[in-house]
């Protein structure tokens, strides 16, 4: 690292960026919206142009990529009372109903310019004039303002050449990128990520390298310059908590005609991460079973240093997945992520990947209930209507979901495949428009079913009935089922009693939306994520049959159920993939806690490198690792001033633990290692 990146990377820590924050009161522009009844796609037009009217150039001493956000809140563009009324009108969004969880597609961009997108615009917006479009006229006018804000900014900062023409040079690539990205954040898009880099950047790399302006060792400098200047606005970012930005991107892979991508410039950005240990950007992977060890090694030495990524992606098992949802094979092959973990093709999917959740712990306790007091019930009752359930709250989604609006994003439009030739906003849908959905709980459930199994039929302990009233007390007066239904078979020790109940609920969740559709022509995407459900869903349910306690969080993702004395990663490995993952990819890793003892011995990276891809090889879909210890974890709980650079992975993201709700902290505390 140079001493010039040393400088940046410790005034961005300090959060010198902050000193050229400032307050702006926007209500009299949302006053001007509601009182003149503004259309949606004006308003974000007018939102974006206020934003960056109101931003100030600034500059860190020594930074050579510029654009550093000045105003802390972007514009309101409804109030809460006009989105109420829209949905009491029936009309559902998602999350706050702008567009989100996106990658768009940069590359196209960054090669032509802002210049000959606005061209572009106004050669269609001519023809829509023409063909008396209204509807295509009022984005395309909206468009080519929207462009115009963000080129004025950028003249403001005296950036000669890019944005308003196409990159020559790698330099001149990442300040596009970063002026590209910065205004889909200023539009209000968010968890806005930034797709797979080493891609559509590699080709400047390559001719600096080739012509003598690079070398590899200038070439990390600016990759780590811009991997800082991602962290300088990140706190401003929406989010449940800091860290959870969704600034994330996708290395390696193959490419659209299936050919190896991983390359001189996936090598670098790795390097960038491991030297820098900055939260932003999380790193993705994409493998598969022919990526050799030294990649997974790569990968590992991130892990080593406690950052929580990579996060690994299996082609193998994604890319048929992609398929099997209706994408064609050379989109599926450009997969990127969406935010934390679920998959997008970037530019021209319009896909809202975690629209909601199912809690299959939720669903058992239903279905106990439902069934509880019934005389001569047998364990394939409970587990019938278990499923049941989980299709009768699919289908309630699926019903919930019948109408779907987004926001408008007019810039976000214009670097997005097809939306102005088609002369209409990316919110009006892009070639793919699916819906994802969590399933919750799901070694919480297979445990809790497993005990239910064992503890009412095979052991007869108790009733069903009993066991509900139990899990209403937390199993109060009856210490003796409390421990049975600890001792009883848990998903994560390759036991087949819990394993074979993993893969029949994996396989019904898999096909519970077969021949569903949204009114947008998109399929719903069924995954193994949770989000930050693992603790709302946790929430809302009672102790449960596994000897997990009200209030307890499930297991963040596709992961053992807190507390589970597994034998082991290897045998970890081995449950969960067992099922048949390629109906259940829309997101959702395995997360695996690792002391950080592990990587005491000289061989501690290959031997973590190589259960990684041991999973791959056993068809997992995805995975995260973090590498911490209890200890320090509670001592960064009491003193949190000597932890300032702890990082631990969360869900889909890393973040600084000292920063995280303490929830979240003890959920990670309970997680942290791998017992037995």
């Amino acid at each position: 690292m140079t001493e010039r990146i040393k400088s940046l990377l410790d005034r961005t820590f300090d959060k010198e960026q902050k000193k050229f924050r400032r307050d702006v009161d926007w209500k009299p522009l949302l006053k001007k919206f509601v009182d003149e009844k503004i259309d949606d796609e004006t308003r974000a037009r007018m939102g974006l142009e206020a934003m960056l009217a109101a931003e100030q150039p600034a500059f860190m001493e020594g930074e050579t990529i510029h654009f550093l956000r000045t105003v802390k809140q972007i514009p309101d563009l409804h109030t809460d009372e006009e989105m109420a009324q829209r949905r009491a009108a029936g009309t559902a969004f998602g999350e706050k109903g702008v567009v989100f969880n996106l990658t768009a597609d940069f590359g196209p961009t960054i090669r032509d310019g802002l210049d000959a997108r606005l061209a572009e615009v106004d050669a269609r917006l001519a023809k829509a004039r023409a063909e008396g479009d209204a509807e295509g006229v009022n984005f395309l006018e909206n468009a080519a303002l929207s462009i115009k804000a963000v080129l004025d900014l950028a003249d403001r900062y005296g950036i000669e050449h890019v944005p308003h023409k196409g990159a020559r040079t790698l330099h001149e690539a990442l300040q596009s990128l970063r002026i590209l990205h910065y205004a889909m954040w200023c539009e209000g898009e968010y968890h806005c990520g930034l797709g797979r880099i080493d891609q559509y950047l590699y080709p400047y790399y390559e001719a600096d390298i080739r012509e003598g302006r690079l070398t590899e060792e200038t070439a990390l400098e600016e990759i780590e310059e811009f991997f800082i200047a991602c962290n300088r606005d990140s706190d401003l970012y929406i989010g449940v908590q800091q860290g959870d930005n969704g600034q994330s991107v996708m290395l390696g892979g193959v490419t659209r005609d299936g050919k190896n991508a991983f390359n001189d410039l996936s090598r670098l950005c790795m390097k960038a991460c491991g030297e820098l240990k900055l939260v932003d950007p999380k790193i993705n992977l994409r493998v598969d079973k022919s990526t050799p060890l030294d990649i997974y090694e790569l990968g590992t030495e991130l892990t080593k240093e406690g950052l929580g990524f990579p996060q690994y992606a299996n082609d193998d098992v994604v890319i048929p997945a992609l398929q099997r949802w209706g994408y064609e094979l050379e989109d599926a092959r450009d997969y990127s992520v969406a935010a934390c973990w679920e998959f997008l093709i970037p530019g021209c999917g319009m896909d809202i990947n975690n629209i909601d959740a199912v809690s299959f712990v939720g669903s058992l306790d239903a279905a106990q209930r439902n069934l509880a007091g019934k005389d001569g019930i047998s364990f394939d009752d409970v587990k019938k209507e278990f499923f049941d359930e989980i299709r009768r709250r699919a289908d309630a989604l699926v019903k919930k979901y019948a109408h779907v609006e987004i926001l408008p994003g007019p810039f976000v439009s214009t670097i997005s495949t097809g939306c102005i030739a088609n002369a209409r906003d990316l919110c009006k849908g892009g070639k793919y428009n699916n819906f994802g959905i969590h399933g919750t709980g799901l070694a919480v459930a297979v445990d809790s079913l497993a005990s239910v199994r064992e503890l009412v039929f095979e052991k007869k302990l108790v009733t069903l009935a009993e066991l509900v009233s139990l899990l209403d007390t937390d199993f109060a007066g009856r210490p003796d089922v409390l421990d049975a239904a600890k001792a009883a078979p848990k998903m994560g020790n390759a036991d087949s009693r819990a394993d074979d109940l993993a893969k029949e609920l994996v396989d019904f969740w898999g096909h519970v939306f077969d021949g569903k559709k949204n009114d947008r022509g998109g399929v719903f995407r069924p995954g193994t994520g949770s989000a930050m459900y693992y603790v709302w869903h946790a929430r809302e349910v009672p102790a449960s049959a596994d000897g997990r306690l009200k209030g307890q969080p499930f297991s963040a993702n596709y992961a053992p159920s807190l507390d589970v004395p597994v034998k082991g990663p290897v045998s970890v490995v081995k449950s969960f993939t067992e099922p048949d993952l390629v109906p259940v990819s829309n997101g959702g890793p395995l997360t695996i806690e690792i002391h950080d003892s592990a990587f005491l011995e000289p061989d501690g990276v290959t031997k973590v490198a190589q259960l990684v891809k041991y999973f791959v090889e056993r068809g997992g879909h995805q995975m995260q690792i973090n590498t911490i210890n209890r200890e320090t974890l509670l001592d960064a709980q009491a003193h949190p001033e000597r932890h300032r650079h702890l990082i631990v992975r969360v869900w889909g993201w890393s973040g600084y633990f000292i920063e995280l709700d303490k929830c979240f902290q003890d959920q990670i505390i309970k997680r942290v290692e791998l017992k037995g």
